[in-house]
């Protein structure tokens, strides 16, 4: 069984975390939930739970059991580490190695085989902003492969390129890279 790690991080499209869960169960996949602190301000951890079937890991200073490190082991059971919604504060975290919560931490304890997807959300402007870009590039040279965010109506009312790809998009490079 392939295991896919989701990194949720803060964005309003995180809700729709709970969608690419249940729909990355559904086909299979073993389906472990990281959350960045923004992200619990968006969706429950008790809903990606629920989907899952899995314990979400939200804290990296939490270890309930003494004979596991949980974000190098999370690490070491990742055949996939995906960060959907990628917002761009931990864009760029994770572009400069920083390790401040419980995705970042996994991020870097990733073995350099892991494949690692990243689905950006987040306004125009931010998208655009030079280090944000700057910032995607390091990540597409670290190896992560980029899926591409959406033109739509933003959450901000603004119209631009930002909109967290479709659910379905998500589910199928997960599946293309899963093959």
């Amino acid at each position: 069984m392939t295991h896919i790690t989701l990194a949720v991080t803060g964005s309003i499209s995180a809700y729709k975390a709970a969608d690419i869960t249940s729909q990355l169960t559904k086909l299979g996949f073993e389906v472990k939930v990281l959350m960045t602190p923004s992200a619990r301000k968006f969706i429950t951890p008790l809903t990606l739970q629920v989907l899952s079937k899995n314990q979400v890991g939200l804290d990296v200073m939490m270890e309930d059991d003494p004979q596991r490190i949980e974000h190098i082991d999370i690490g070491k059971e990742t055949d996939l580490f995906l960060v959907a919604p990628a917002s761009a504060n931990t864009i760029a975290k994770l572009a400069m190695g920083l390790a401040d919560n419980m995705v970042t931490s996994t991020a870097l304890a990733l073995p350099q085989r892991t494949k690692k997807l990243l689905a950006p959300a987040m306004n125009t402007k931010m998208l655009e902003h030079p280090a944000t870009q700057r910032n995607l590039k390091l990540l597409q040279d670290y190896g992560y492969q980029i899926i591409q965010p959406r033109d739509a109506v933003l959450a901000c009312g603004d119209k631009g390129s930002g909109a967290l790809a479709t659910v379905k998009t998500i589910v199928e490079a997960v599946k293309e890279n899963c093959l």
